[in-house]
């Protein structure tokens, strides 16, 4: 592997990603010179073992403390194992593990040690790329809108569309790919919709002892209490105007709403709460989409994929539709936003996090 970055050319990144679903790391190959997509390369993953998502979910909201220290030491250790089987890369973007996000209070967490892994894979280490934004008045998150901008010229959108990506939480990017840059006014808005796995996979480990509700099969089963999503649109946050995001447990009042009811009635509840709030969240598109392209864990739920298709106008559809991968869309986004940060490219914008200015952040760690 090298230990310099080249400064111009198409570099090839490498980038690791573990969210705030918890079930693991996933790692992908992007070729860029940080504006245009040049090719995917290939991709690997690491599920975190029981005990380790035991230690990080203990650590979640968490600032510091043994809890922070320990969640450090996991995810470092399993990033280590994930990365080191690549060969012939230029750079490394290493997300980290989210304890905790609150960009109008304490700022934002992620844990993992990037000088470490730089260390540890003879490769440079780009990281921590969310504190600049937050420390200049952003809100940190989301992060992928940049990328997302690039995939969009990658396909050859060429009407206003939309990405959605169904982790933990749910954050939609809406891209006008007649937009030359991405940081042009106008190019982008991106947002946190709501809650989206994380309350139906903490409903199944809490109840059931499973990670997530497969194939929303649970929820396929159910009733959707309607006057609780009435209580749950009435949030406060869904009046923010966007760019807004969220930390994974700013919904818990969402489980305590459902605890009243059946295994199968809360899972479909909780989903149709995710539904509700995209669709709630796409009325702040500056134009209609002509599709909405779906990535992460939530694309395989065919009952929130449903909800959604009936709750739009415009086409729902996973992003291998458009001929990604929607398993990895997020990790190649920070190998993408790892070659902006090294070359003094901006990595968010006032219409993706509402910092002030269109900022570049991350740390460059050399081995």
């Amino acid at each position: 592997m090298n230990a310099a970055i080249p400064r111009t050319g198409v570099l090839r990144a490498l980038g690791a990603m573990s969210g705030t679903s918890l079930d693991g790391v996933d790692a992908a190959v992007v070729e860029t010179d940080g504006v245009s997509i040049s090719a995917f390369g290939e991709s690997g993953y690491r599920a975190y073992l029981p005990p380790e998502c035991a230690v990080l979910r203990a650590a979640l909201g968490c600032w510091d403390g043994p809890e922070v220290e320990a969640a450090g030491t996991v995810v470092d250790a399993a990033h280590i194992e994930a990365l080191k089987g690549f060969e012939g890369v230029d750079l490394i973007g290493f997300h980290g593990q989210t304890l905790a996000h609150d960009p109008r209070g304490r700022g934002t967490l992620q844990v993992g040690d990037g000088a470490a892994l730089a260390a540890a894979l003879d490769t440079p280490v780009v990281w921590d790329f969310r504190s600049d934004d937050v420390r200049l008045g952003g809100e940190g998150a989301p992060l992928a809108p940049f990328f997302h901008f690039a995939c969009a010229k990658w396909i050859g959108a060429r009407e206003p569309l939309c990405f959605l990506n169904l982790g933990g939480v749910g954050n939609l990017t809406w891209i006008d790919p007649a937009k030359a840059m991405p940081e042009e006014p106008g190019a982008l808005l991106a947002f946190d919709t709501g809650p989206a796995n994380a309350p139906v996979n903490d409903l199944m480990m809490t109840r059931l002892g499973r990670e997530m509700d497969a194939g929303g099969a649970l929820a396929a089963q159910g009733r959707v209490a309607e006057g609780l999503l009435e209580q749950f649109l009435a949030a406060r946050y869904f009046a923010r105007m966007p760019p807004k995001s969220l930390d994974r447990n700013d919904f818990a009042f969402a489980s305590q709403l459902v605890e009243p009811l059946s295994d199968t009635d809360a899972a479909a509840t909780l989903t149709a709460m995710c539904a509700a709030a995209v669709v709630q969240g796409m009325e702040h598109c500056p134009a209609p989409p002509t599709r909405l392209l779906v990535t992460g864990g939530g694309r395989h739920n065919p009952v929130l994929m449903a909800m959604l298709a009936a709750g739009l106008d415009c086409a729902v559809e996973p992003v291998e539709a458009a001929g990604l991968d929607g398993d990895m869309l997020e990790a190649q986004a920070f190998a993408y936003l790892a070659v902006r940060v090294a070359r003094g490219l901006p990595t968010s914008a006032p219409s993706t996090t509402g910092v002030p200015a269109a900022v570049g952040g991350g740390i460059v760690s050399l081995p």
